[in-house]
């Protein structure tokens, strides 16, 4: 992934209705493995709408922050 906060935005604003795989740890040793379309990119977050089949929830937002720290890594399917 790109190295600045602009640079992911700019990359995800160009994969905007693609497929997408999130990695988000969720503690110590824990990780989260999420799956679904990047609907939606604002100035600080993008908006995931993830697979009712899968998940409990419909969709979730994550900041560019996230994926710059590897709190989050994407993976375009």
């Amino acid at each position: 992934m790109p190295i600045t906060l602009q640079s992911i935005k700019h990359q995800l604003d160009t994969m905007l209705g693609k497929e997408i795989m999130l990695t988000a740890q969720t503690g110590r040793k824990k990780k989260t493995e999420r799956k679904g379309i990047l609907t939606e990119t604002y100035p600080a977050v993008f908006v995931v709408k993830l697979n009712q089949d899968e998940n409990s929830f419909e969709r979730v937002s994550y900041s560019y922050t996230d994926v710059l720290t590897h709190s989050v890594e994407i993976e375009f399917i």
